[in-house]
């Protein structure tokens, strides 16, 4: 059978979809009736109505998340429309909940306008205890979470952004340490500035790095650019000569692509410093595959964005334990802080023995830290304890941020 038909066997059979909604207690007899709706149900709501906390208490509220979108960016896929994303919509409830215990319910947003889609999210947040925000296009994704931030009180992430994010940071850690290399003194050059890349590149910036510079469609980012955004126009550099991807790669020592199939040449990667780091992080086809890259430069460690590839730059290494950890915490924000003690708790886990079961999932008899394994992998039960564990605590730590 191929890829085409088993993916739409998947999702029709043996019903069709992804998801469905359990009660979580018994309502087998008419006591448990009494208990679970009228007259029972009305305790609880006083008890709300007195105190808005005590949602957390009586409902669910504290382990729901909302994933929202309009389907203006879905996957590689492009602008697909708010019902068209929700195979993806429902994908990404199956991770939390599988991944993190999390329940979620899939939203997908039909909106006239930037605002009302604000609005539409304001006022459905009272059920959630967190908002995730996806497949939503840049520019109008960054005011979006931006002002949703500011208005709520429960944790909002754009997982195109801040996930990935993480995640970068994480195995760029862990590849600098391998090719003995300091973030703080390494030249990285990044090809694509939209959500993702410039998310990636600001918080690599707060971890240290000194020197990055953007490329886009139109060229490197500097500050003769009239085009830029609020979240491109920080990351533009002083103008130069230098307006092209090869005028800037070479003695690059990193390269980060989150932009299009086959755009990085193999003639960049010869100008690339020694011991050079390239994330092709491009889906489905990345910016350069793993075979012609080596084929250049037997000194190079890389990362994709695909499975079937090492070094999996995975965004469900993220988003799970992320919400997790902020869920248990009961923040009001999912911080930079937080997402800091998140990247550095996946770089250190993939520093400790594999345990058996993560090589038998993967068909492996030894997994260690190296070349082909700077991230850990999606199905490393360690996951939950070491990253929501570092983001409950990073949460804590910041005086405001947690719900008494």
């Amino acid at each position: 059978m191929d890829l085409k038909q088993a993916a739409l066997d998947y999702h029709q059979f043996p019903k069709p979809g992804k998801l469905s909604v359990e009660s979580s207690k018994p309502c087998a007899t008419q006591d448990d009736l009494s208990l679970a709706y009228t007259p029972g149900v009305a305790v609880p709501v006083r008890e709300i109505n007195r105190d808005p906390a005590n949602a957390y208490k009586y409902t669910n509220k504290g382990n729901l998340v909302a994933v929202i979108t309009d389907g203006t960016a879905v996957l590689g896929l492009g602008d697909m429309g708010a019902l068209a994303s929700k195979p993806v919509m429902e994908g990404k409830a199956v991770l939390f909940k599988h991944f993190a215990g999390i329940d979620v319910f899939d939203i997908e947003v039909n909106a006239p306008s930037i605002e009302a889609f604000i609005e539409t999210v304001v006022n459905i947040a009272p059920t959630f205890g967190g908002i995730n925000l996806e497949d939503i296009a840049a520019p109008h994704c960054f005011r979006i979470e931006k002002e949703l931030r500011a208005r709520l009180d429960i944790p909002v992430f754009h997982d195109d952004q801040h996930g990935t994010a993480v995640i970068v940071a994480a195995a760029l850690t862990n590849a600098l340490s391998i090719q003995g290399k300091e973030l703080s003194k390494v030249k990285i050059v990044f090809l694509g500035a939209g959500a993702a890349g410039c998310s990636c590149a600001r918080l690599l910036k707060l971890m240290g790095a000194t020197n990055i510079t953007m490329v886009d469609r139109s060229g490197v980012l500097d500050t003769d650019r009239s085009d830029l955004h609020d979240n491109s126009r920080h990351l533009a550099v002083a103008p130069s000569a230098n307006k092209t991807l090869a005028d800037v790669m070479p003695g690059a020592d990193v390269f980060v692509g989150v932009s299009a199939a086959n755009a990085f040449a193999p003639d960049l990667l010869k100008v690339m410093a020694g011991k050079p780091i390239v994330f092709a992080l491009a889906n489905p086809d990345p910016e350069i595959l793993p075979s012609a890259a080596h084929a250049v430069r037997d000194d190079l460690v890389m990362a994709t964005g695909r499975s079937d590839f090492p070094n999996q730059v995975n965004n469900a290494l993220c988003f799970p334990y992320l919400f997790r950890g902020a869920l248990d915490a009961k923040a009001k924000q999912i911080t930079d802080e937080m997402q800091i003690a998140a990247a550095q708790a996946l770089a250190a886990l993939t520093r400790e023995p594999v345990p058996e079961a993560v090589l038998k999932a993967y068909n492996l008899t030894s997994l260690s830290f190296g070349k082909d394994y700077i991230i850990p992998k999606p199905f490393d039960a360690r996951l939950m304890e070491k990253i929501s564990g570092a983001v409950a605590e990073a949460a804590r730590l910041q005086p405001g941020n947690v719900k008494q």
